[in-house]
């Protein structure tokens, strides 16, 4: 990385691009036309900024990140309590983002940062809102929309047109259906479909790909209608359910992960369950 004011020799930035002499520019860097870089920028080593991309702010753009054209990165919040504070915005490493998204930096109210993991895909049209936390591998479809202080772990999915409510929490591993209004919290590993999101089971086809063995998959599938008890079956409170579970899987990683963001605070509470007529809790998204 070079300081500010120093531009690398290998940096290819356009003659239609304007990038401020204070930015910090890494070394392999393309700047293509028209895009438009603010004094308080980082670029890593190896960004790609294909065209009219703006990036301003306090805003990092680590290693390897490939900005598609009409993209804006850092800009200020949606938020009227916002008063010109320097917060910050960064994207991580070896991260996709595609036409059109937009990308909001913190405000002094939340985490005075948004941030996004590495190795994460923002498809075309989707809005990160002020202080969202997004872990890595996150794929993020095409129009999805989030809320302020929205958090998302860590090999999420959230499929086209879904919207986020502000501070909701999405657990790593977990599916959102495409244009699914998400008001609450969704379990890690969960599968959530509807107009109004409602929880169908769990994410069975990414937990398989992700290497998770069949005794594993009994043992949640067990879990999971434990926690969540077929309709008309005799229900005792969640916090009984809870121990339950965690008294007979808890030594279970995935399971206990479960638990721990169930019992965790939250804004919003968790999404509820609904099975539509004929689906059972093993299938799903």
């Amino acid at each position: 990385m070079q300081m500010a004011g120093k531009r690398p020799e290998t940096a290819e930035i356009h003659a239609t691009a304007i990038v401020d002499p204070r930015a910090r520019i890494g070394e392999n860097v393309r700047i293509g036309p028209w895009c438009l870089v603010g004094p308080n920028v980082t670029i890593g080593d190896g960004v790609c900024l294909h065209a009219s991309v703006l990036v301003d702010g306090y805003t990092t753009l680590r290693e390897g990140v490939e900005v598609y054209p009409f993209v804006t990165i850092g800009l200020a919040p949606q938020d009227l309590k916002y008063a010109g504070e320097p917060t910050l915005c960064e994207v991580g490493a070896n991260t996709v983002i595609r036409e059109n998204v937009t990308i909001h930096r913190g405000t002094a109210q939340g985490h005075a940062l948004t941030r996004i993991g590495a190795n994460c895909l923002i498809m075309a049209n989707s809005h990160v809102a002020h202080d969202c936390v997004l872990g890595d591998r996150v794929i993020i479809v095409n129009n999805v929309v989030m809320g302020g202080h929205v958090e998302i772990d860590d090999d999420a999915k959230i499929m086209g047109s879904a919207a986020l409510h502000q501070f909701v929490r999405i657990g790593r591993g977990a599916v959102v259906g495409g244009v699914c209004g998400v008001e609450m919290d969704v379990i890690p590993y969960g599968s959530v479909l509807g107009n109004r999101a409602r929880l169908v089971g769990l994410n069975w086809i990414g937990l398989k790909r992700s290497g998770v063995g069949p005794e594993e998959m009994q043992a949640m599938r067990r879990a999971f209608r434990t926690l969540y008890p077929r309709h008309g079956a005799t229900e005792s409170v969640l916090e009984t359910r809870i121990a339950e579970v965690r008294q007979e899987y808890g030594h279970l990683p995935r399971i206990a992960e479960m638990l721990d963001f169930m019992e965790a605070p939250s804004r919003r509470g968790l999404t509820r369950v609904a099975r539509q007529e004929g689906q059972s809790e093993t299938e799903g998204a």
